[in-house]
């Protein structure tokens, strides 16, 4: 039974609800095990990982609320395109079996998300899968880490490639695909641990789901998640209908590789086109740069691009603060269709490399963000502050340590609400690491980790602030980095500022600096060396003459605006004792208007 056409309800909504609260449980419990069985801070801490429970034919029923969205959301192209390199194969899905995956040409999000999935069988019927997909501190590419690798001339050259690969057959474990790992993996006890922990969440997710099934019956399990894809089919249809028809395009630039001699390689646009008819949307990426044969910016359609396109769509439309929960499954993304040419940044053809999506793949999510403000202006924020990650190492002795570090961006105002400061923007909704748990475990010490007090975009309701964090190595080891937003500000909205840009600065330990660009190659550090990151700001949203001058004092008292940018941007006179000259302000308000 495969459920893509919206029906009548064919089960009780009794019936129904509880057998969604059931999935859900399900992956909920998945990622709670995994979290709690992993080695590493990525998936401990910050949560990077995704859980599903997929059906047989590669449509979502549910995810984990813990989940970040470029993790749970690629998860039914990891199993179709399992499904579709094992019927090329002539391979079969067997019970027992444990497959991992990683191909970013085949459904995965990029090499180091590593996903494993478990067949679902009930009286020998294969009736779906339950799937994992974490991020890997290694996976055995040309420099340390698994992000921050912005250097790969190809797919071949960003570490081990894994497409449909049985790591279980049977319920046998296959040894020699277990030491290959442990082989070409810099961090392997840590790595491979995490793994088995993701085998383990899986054969958990699994059980459970048999249990749902043999408790209600198959039948009624698939009719019950067949009416659940439908109404969320429903939601995201009504959301769009009640849009204008048209086209709306907006465009955003890359910084790419700025410290490359080559134009083809630095300022490259995303643009996007959403094409609204009744209740169905088109998303066409026509005008957006041609692909990079050499460098891993590159993004994987199916993976990345798609997921970006979704979720921007989905938590624009369905803002949950209106809508309440909202199942997360495969029926949202029906009434939404991409149109994305071959050869570009955002389809690229193999082998070109994507190790490094991640800050493009945000970027492109900005873009749709930005189009969508032609149409639901009073639902969109300013332009983000996109993201960065570090990925620091070390050898000591003849054991390596890595830690990847995602630095926070920030929102743009948005209406009614100022943008939110040093988090985690649109498809990455990662937790940071705990200074304690990081210098308890790494050779690094953070010296300095608060927010920006010298870019406040202005606005009706102010762009949100980066974040400013200084790590130094307590021995030597290296980094590499990959970032975006240092020559590009995030766009005011309505009459807001523009936001601010990023920086990174390398100080050696002699006290010596050297700006440094948004992607730097592995670089060697020495014992003393502090990285000094500056996350950047949002933009502003809406005409700052019209801010409330109490909210433009608060600022003031906070340090985030200055007293002379608060009379220049916004027509607020604070006097010397720090209140608000009332008539003063009037008069300057006037003036502007």
């Amino acid at each position: 039974m495969n459920p893509t056409h919206a029906t009548a309800n064919r089960v009780d909504p009794v019936t129904a609800s509880v057998i969604r609260g059931a999935l859900e449980n399900i992956a909920i419990e998945m990622g709670y095990k995994l979290m709690r069985m992993s080695y590493s801070s990525i998936i401990r801490e910050s949560e990077d990982f995704g859980a599903a429970i997929i059906d047989a034919h590669g449509n979502q029923l549910c995810e984990s609320i813990q989940s970040t969205p470029l993790q749970s959301g690629p998860l039914p192209g990891y199993v179709r395109g399992i499904m579709k390199q094992m019927e090329e194969r002539g391979d079969t899905i067997e019970p027992g079996d444990v497959i991992l995956h990683n191909d970013p040409y085949g459904g995965a999000s990029h090499g180091p998300d590593v996903g494993f999935v478990v067949p679902v069988f009930h009286q020998d019927q294969l009736v779906g899968f339950a799937v994992t997909a974490a991020h890997h501190l290694d996976i055995g590419a040309l420099s340390p880490g698994s992000c921050g690798i912005v250097d790969a001339m190809d797919a071949y050259a960003e570490g081990l490639q894994f497409k449909a690969i049985k790591v279980y057959q049977r319920g046998v474990k296959i040894e020699p695909v277990w030491q290959m790992l442990r082989d070409n993996i810099r961090t392997s006890k840590l790595v491979v641990g995490d793994m088995e922990a993701q085998v383990a969440a899986c054969r958990i997710g699994a059980q459970r789901y048999v249990e749902l099934i043999e408790r209600y019956g198959l039948e009624t399990v698939q009719h019950a998640y067949a009416d659940l894809l439908d109404y969320s089919e429903r939601l995201m249809r009504n959301a769009i209908a009640e849009l204008p028809d048209g086209d709306y395009t907006a465009t955003t630039y890359l910084d790419g590789y700025l410290d490359d001699p080559d134009p083809a390689k630095k300022h490259l646009p995303l643009t996007v086109t959403l094409k609204i008819r009744g209740s169905d949307m088109t998303v066409d990426l026509t005008g957006t740069s041609k692909q990079i044969d050499d460098k891993p910016i590159n993004m994987p359609l199916e993976g990345t691009v798609d997921i970006a396109i979704w979720l921007t769509i989905r938590s624009i439309l369905l803002d949950s603060d209106v809508y309440g929960h909202i199942p997360q499954n495969s029926g949202l993304t029906r009434p939404i269709h991409l149109v994305v040419p071959k050869g570009t940044l955002a389809n690229p053809i193999f082998p070109a490399p994507t190790i490094a999506r991640f800050c493009p793949g945000n970027q492109l999510a900005d873009t749709v963000m930005k189009a969508l403000s032609q149409v639901v202006p009073d639902k969109v924020s300013a332009g983000i502050g996109n993201l960065r990650v570090i990925a620091f190492s070390g050898l000591n002795n003849e054991t390596h340590w890595v830690h990847m570090e995602i630095f926070e961006g920030a929102y743009g105002g948005r209406h009614g609400i100022d943008g939110m400061d040093a988090i985690d923007t649109l498809y990455a909704n990662t937790r940071n690491n705990p200074i304690e748990d990081l210098e308890s475990h790494l050779p690094l010490r953070i010296n300095r980790y608060e927010l920006r007090t010298d870019a406040c975009a202005a606005g009706q309701w102010r762009g949100g602030l980066g974040s400013i964090r200084e790590f130094t190595y307590l021995e030597d080891g290296g980094a590499s980095i990959e970032g975006e937003g240092h020559a590009y500000k995030p766009w005011g909205f309505g009459g807001g500022a523009d936001g601010d840009t990023a920086s990174l600065t390398l100080r050696k330990a002699d006290g010596s600096e050297c700006a440094m660009p948004s992607k730097m190659p592995y670089e060697a550090a020495n014992k003393g060396d502090t990285f000094i990151v500056v996350g950047p700001a949002g933009g502003g949203y809406g005409d700052p003459q019209k801010r409330d001058p109490e909210r433009v004092l608060a600022d003031v008292l906070d340090g985030f605006v200055r007293m002379d940018e608060a009379r220049e941007q916004y027509g607020v006179s604070i006097r010397e004792d720090m209140t608000i000259d009332w008539a003063t302000t009037e008069a300057l308000r006037s003036r502007a208007d």
